[in-house]
């Protein structure tokens, strides 16, 4: 310990302070949050919907999907409207019109200009106005308001209802017909959606920005960037600069390099005998390269729901497998296949760090989280499909359904279920670790090891901090512990941690190297990850300070992934360590992309929505879906598969990796992955940007917009992509297929040459 002293107190250092600034702000959400009236109330004291309501339209959004189904405050889906830009610009446009025809007895359009601005200084000042009392708990509204939402609402009503005349932009918005039957659900529905644009339209103190901080861009009102957001956007950017230069020089002055250990003759993990456990790990595998297949397949069939939105090549879909269901089970797929490869890699070294042997019953405990995942991924696929279908009743659907919030969407009692497997992996996992803590020796590496396990054992916990009817900014806090805290952070150190452990375990680097790297790395990625999870909140009903330390941190978490070209070689360059490490070829590739995605995925695409006043105009886009793509599978997906065949490499190994197979996978997802973004998302999501930029979110999120004829050939164009994506796929599940059943192709290896031979 004395060694690594000052880089643990480092860790320590950090983990504290971006903990306490985590939960600091973190309650600030809580006291600072949006309020729901008690009631909404007319000028002559009419109730018009009461916070109950509101809520229960919340339910009802949850029930069709949530944000699987266009989005609220720029999080969800991309297809369908964002529903609060959508609501808001259609109000005031109604209220223009009702106040041109009261004014003036004329359309609004046909009004002088001195007339347009004297109706739009009076819109501004009916909409940005706080009219709730914190001592009545209600917020009144204007007549000429009341009769705008009304308008609206009856929208509403028909697009979710059915009404036929209506039929095209459901179609344009990949919507099922009568998406939510009961009427009066869709009432609540209407309740919610005017909440949420109402505040986004209201000042949180006079004269200052509205509750979402300005956002979403409405010119009509005035919904134009805060000064604040400008001001914190340019110090993101110079801490960036500074970030970098700093660790340049870190990186220049103190760092000091190793020797490489001399390369072992025999791979050391090789003469380990293979225990029950990892001998039972072939249906992980399995089932990882199954669900990865599936999910690949659901997002070829989501993509296809943008450019015909009601079915697949002329087959009508959307009333079995609606949009808002594909792509639930498509974003569900990839968490469940990812989060096994890490637990499968976990559940690998368990029996070596235990020097070589099962502790009792471990392979009865891996076979039960084998089952008990395949129950969580049926069941919730299950839950799913009724929820969308309205086949739940009310009261069950957040529980055994839908949540409605992108990548949480499985039911409450599936998440549950999802917990408690991963609680049993940590147990699984610690019964191996402890007994090793306890050996004299340096056990730093072993100890980082055991902590980032235990991280990921319980961060996914965040999870049940919310309910059902908790407010959405609050909600939206918890869930993004899971989505940028428990993923982005936690599973980061795991990884980089575990594949030191497997690098020092292999011999080809040293013990002192490995601990340091990943000492290191982990208060690097933590430094800027822990607070940086902000950087999703700006405009979700958060205050200033919030939107500081999300811009500020998140600069910082680009930082450290200036340096992965060199740990691309470096794990490029491990293959010509030793000649036994030909068989380790395919998996150490795998492991160079993460490297190169991470920093092109979640580095320049990550930070191109980072700063305040980008994601002002980019929340909600098809920029965002950039970067989710580049880094949940350029990072994740693909350190999954390297984890995925480190292991097969392993519990089969006699099983030769075929070249022709592996180059097709490598090669055709790479391919694939960067033809999807920079041939159509990315474009897409500039054009959409451009259209935010000057006319608004609503209109970036048309079917105007989106369907015209431009964007549409874009879309189409994301099917060449997909289609060098697919080919990979099935090679890289094809392979593995062949490796865990025995199907083709064994070696017998010269661990001296490291050549191999095929034999039958």
């Amino acid at each position: 310990m004395r060694t690594y002293k000052s880089l643990w107190w480092t860790l320590i250092g950090v983990l504290t302070v971006t903990f306490s600034i985590l939960g600091y702000f973190g309650s600030e959400i809580y006291r600072k949050a949006p309020p729901i009236p008690d009631a909404f109330v007319s000028e002559n004291g009419k109730i018009l919907t009461t916070k109950d309501k509101i809520l229960d339209g919340q339910t009802s959004w949850q029930s069709v999907g949530g944000m699987q189904l266009g989005s609220i405050w720029g999080h969800g889906a991309y297809q369908a409207p964002d529903w609060t830009a959508d609501w808001l610009h259609r109000e005031l446009i109604n209220w223009l019109s009702i106040a041109a025809k009261e004014e003036f007895g004329l359309p609004y359009e046909s009004l002088s200009k001195r007339e347009k601005h004297k109706l739009l200084y009076d819109l501004k000042l009916d909409y940005r106005t706080n009219t709730y009392s914190s001592e009545s708990g209600n917020a009144t509204l204007s007549k000429r308001r009341v009769t705008a939402i009304e308008q609206t609402a009856k929208y509403y009503n028909a697009l979710f209802g059915g009404d036929p005349a209506l039929q095209p932009t459901r179609a344009n918005y990949a919507m099922k017909e009568v998406t939510l039957p009961d009427a009066d659900r869709r009432e609540r529905l209407t309740e919610f959606f005017f909440w949420t644009s109402w505040v986004a339209s209201t000042e949180r103190s006079p004269g200052g920005a509205t509750y979402t901080n300005n956002w979403p861009h409405e010119p009509l009102i005035d919904n134009k960037p805060t000064s604040e957001n400008i001001i914190w956007s340019i110090i993101s950017v110079v801490l960036l600069i500074a970030g970098i230069g700093a660790l340049v020089w870190a990186w220049a002055f103190l760092r000091t390099e190793d020797k490489h250990p001399t390369a072992p003759k025999q791979d050391p993990i090789s003469t380990f005998k293979l225990t029950p456990s990892q001998k039972a790990l072939g249906k992980y595998l399995l089932a990882i390269v199954g669900l990865f297949t599936f999910q690949v397949f659901l997002g070829g069939f989501t993509a296809h729901y943008t450019v015909e939105g009601q079915g697949f090549y002329g087959i009508e879909t959307s009333e079995w497998f609606p949009y808002s269901l594909v792509r639930t089970w498509h974003i569900q797929a990839a968490l469940f296949w990812i989060a096994t490869g890490f637990l499968a890699a976990g559940l690998f070294l368990a029996p070596i760090i235990n020097g070589g042997k099962d502790p009792k019953f471990q392979k009865l405990g891996v076979d039960i989280l084998f089952w008990a995942l395949i129950a969580v991924v049926i069941g919730s696929f299950v839950g799913n499909y009724l929820a969308i279908a309205q086949t739940l009743p009310p009261e069950l659907s957040f529980w055994l359904g839908h949540q409605g919030y992108e990548f949480v969407d499985l039911g409450r009692l599936w998440q549950i279920g999802k917990f408690t497997g991963i609680v049993l992996w940590l147990a699984l996992m610690l019964r191996g670790i402890v007994p090793a803590l306890k050996q004299k020796g340096d056990k730093n590496l072993l100890a980082l090891f055991a902590a980032s396990v235990i991280a990921i054992g319980l961060f996914y916990g965040a999870g049940f901090f919310y309910g059902e009817r908790t407010h959405i900014s609050v909600m939206e806090f918890w869930r993004w512990w899971i989505v940028h805290l428990w993923v982005e952070g936690f599973f980061e150190v795991f990884a980089t941690t575990a594949l030191a452990f497997i690098f020092f375990n292999m011999g080809l680097v040293s013990k002192r190297m490995a601990t340091v790297t990943s000492l290191a790395s982990a208060s690097l990625f933590l430094l800027g990850g822990v607070p940086g999870t902000f950087h999703h909140l700006y405009f979700s009903g958060t205050t200033t300070p919030v939107m500081a330390v999300g811009a500020t941190f998140s600069a910082l978490e680009v930082v450290p992934l200036i340096l992965l070209g060199y740990e691309a070689w470096d794990h490029y360059s491990l293959k010509n360590r030793a000649p036994w490490m030909v068989k380790i070829k395919w998996p150490l590739m795998f492991f160079v992309a993460v490297a190169f995605w991470n920093m092109l995925g979640a580095g320049v695409l990550g930070f191109t929505i980072n700063p305040p006043i980008a994601l002002y105009y980019l929340q909600g886009l098809n920029t965002t879906a950039t970067h989710a793509h580049g880094a949940l599978f350029g990072v994740y997906g693909f350190l999954a598969l390297g984890f995925s065949l480190l292991v097969l490499r392993y519990i089969r190994p006699q099983f030769i990796f075929s070249e022709k197979l592996m180059k097709t996978a490598f090669w055709w997802m790479n391919i694939g992955l960067a033809l999807m973004l920079f041939t159509s998302l990315l474009p897409v999501g500039i054009i959409q940007f451009m259209a935010s930029a000057s006319e608004g979110l609503w209109y970036a999120r048309s079917e105007t917009l989106m369907q015209s004829g431009t964007l549409v050939t874009l879309r189409w164009i994301r099917t060449i992509g997909d289609v060098v994506f697919i080919v990979g796929a099935l090679a890289i599940t094809w392979q593995v297929t062949q490796g865990v059943l025995n199907l083709k192709r064994h070696s017998s290896v010269d661990y001296l040459s490291g050549q191999t031979k095929s034999v039958s």
